[in-house]
């Protein structure tokens, strides 16, 4: 016998195992969303769809839409792209071609709803932001390519401009995914334990303890004697001070905002 469609609320949907088949291909209402704007829409779900991320997806703790930007170019072969007004290498992304795209992106969404555009120039992604998306009602993402989108993209539809680390991709498609992955673990029943999330490097400004487990002894090097004492106080201060050493160490940067 078939599983029956799960029901939820305005809509009814039912579940594929299938990692392109759990992406949304209708909007369900109040579920978390991420809208990827991209040139390669075969990206996705891409790792979102493995684990725990991906069972939060087909369990529709969260949906996924990805929007071709390819559809939305112009003339007959659909060109999304131009050289650069002043002149320089490679190409930028037209503005007439990004904006309708960010127009059917927007759909149907809320006042709560922040558009990004993933871009090295921007300002650095943070757990804090993650967590900030997490509470929103979805978050737009636009992936570049090339030389980077028209500015008065950027400007028209007030995008944020955000940056997964001081390097330069080939385009955003991989960025977009590592942030999902980041937020979409915040969202209330995707992890299972909520707790988990509390000691993680950059919750709590700090950076995280060291782990362990079995067995008790490996290659000569054995746990630490205070996590073994059951003393759940001595194991929180151990746990404390190493956090705090290990950040000291290599993030200095991270300690001195302390």
């Amino acid at each position: 016998m078939s599983a029956s469609p799960k029901s939820f609320g305005r809509k009814t949907i039912e579940v594929s195992l299938k990692p392109r088949d759990l992406m949304a291909k209708k909007q369900l209402v109040d579920i978390w969303s991420a809208k990827i704007i991209t040139l390669f829409p075969g990206a996705f779900p891409g790792v979102l769809g493995e684990s725990l991320t991906g069972r939060a997806l087909k369990e529709h703790l969260w949906q996924l839409e990805t929007i071709d930007l390819r559809p939305f170019g112009i003339g007959k072969h659909r060109n999304v792209d131009d050289t650069p007004a002043g002149g320089g290498a490679g190409m930028v992304l037209r503005a007439d071609v990004v904006g309708p795209a960010i127009e059917e992106a927007q759909k149907n969404t809320t006042d709560n709803w922040p558009i990004i555009y993933l871009s090295p120039r921007g300002k650095p992604f943070t757990q804090a932001m993650a967590q900030e998306w997490s509470q929103a009602d979805g978050v737009t993402l636009l992936c570049g390519r090339f030389e980077g989108v028209d500015e008065r993209v950027l400007e028209h539809y007030n995008v944020e401009e955000v940056s997964l680390g001081d390097f330069v991709l080939t385009g955003g498609e991989i960025a977009a995914q590592a942030m999902i992955d980041a937020t979409v673990r915040l969202i209330p029943g995707v992890l299972g334990n909520e707790a988990s999330t509390e000691e993680e490097s950059h919750s709590n400004g700090l950076l995280e303890h060291p782990q362990y487990t079995k067995p008790a002894e490996w290659q000569g090097r054995a746990i630490p004697e205070v996590l073994m004492s059951g003393h759940h106080g001595k194991i929180e201060k151990w746990r404390r001070e190493m956090s705090e050493k290990i950040t000291q160490e290599r993030r200095p940067d991270m300690w001195d905002k302390r």
